[in-house]
């Protein structure tokens, strides 16, 4: 099996294998974020970078500004409780653990390797870039329409509240329903467009 078959099946198989292990871990809204936008990275990688890796010195700072940009929007939605909230708004259970564990400790390893994978135009280091580019590149616009969404545990209620979310205790889940904060604001939504302009830039420039 060559190097490009063997890819493609490492990367249909996480396709599936994310998607599921965000459903039981935390619930319904990672299979649609995270398995969107692996399937359309999926698509553009097959497309663009699988049989023809792009070069380096021009994947490389795109992915890196992308990057940088993602961990600055992380640090805004660590600030302003990101996984509580999303565990108040759609009922799933999120905790501040999970949040910093999958985002802030083990994503920016994959990021680092990923450059290094780029840099050697190994294959499977270019389905990671064009998720990346798909995923906070375009699908951080839900921050700007998460404010609008009625909150599955206590919507009318603007403080905090800590309480059982699917087996376990979620501590402090803020309130960022419109209607009842009063103001148009979400974990993360002024930091959103950073990773989205150099990753939709990506998507233009290499797709």
């Amino acid at each position: 099996m060559t190097i490009e078959a063997t890819s493609l099946a490492i990367a249909i198989g996480l396709c599936i294998l994310l998607p599921v292990m965000g459903y039981i871990k935390i619930g319904l809204p990672p299979v649609v974020i995270i398995g969107g936008s692996a399937l359309v990275a999926l698509f553009f990688w097959h497309k663009t970078y699988l049989y023809h890796p792009t070069n380096p010195d021009t994947i490389v700072p795109l992915f890196a500004l992308t990057v940088a940009g993602l961990q600055a929007h992380i640090v805004e939605e660590y600030l302003s409780g990101f996984g509580p909230a999303m565990s108040r708004t759609f009922g799933i259970h999120w905790s501040e653990k999970s949040f910093l564990l999958i985002f802030a400790l083990v994503g920016p390893l994959i990021y680092t390797l990923t450059i290094l994978g780029l840099q050697h135009k190994i294959p499977l280091a270019g389905f990671v870039a064009w998720f990346i580019f798909i995923g906070p590149g375009v699908a951080e616009f839900t921050h700007f329409i998460f404010p609008f969404k009625r909150p599955e545990i206590e919507p009318d209620n603007p403080a905090p509240v800590s309480t059982k979310v699917r087996g376990g205790v979620i501590e402090n889940m803020p309130n960022y329903y419109i209607k009842t904060s009063g103001r148009y604001y979400y974990s993360g939504m002024l930091t959103a467009v950073l990773p989205m302009i150099p990753g939709i830039y990506a998507i233009i420039k290499l797709g």
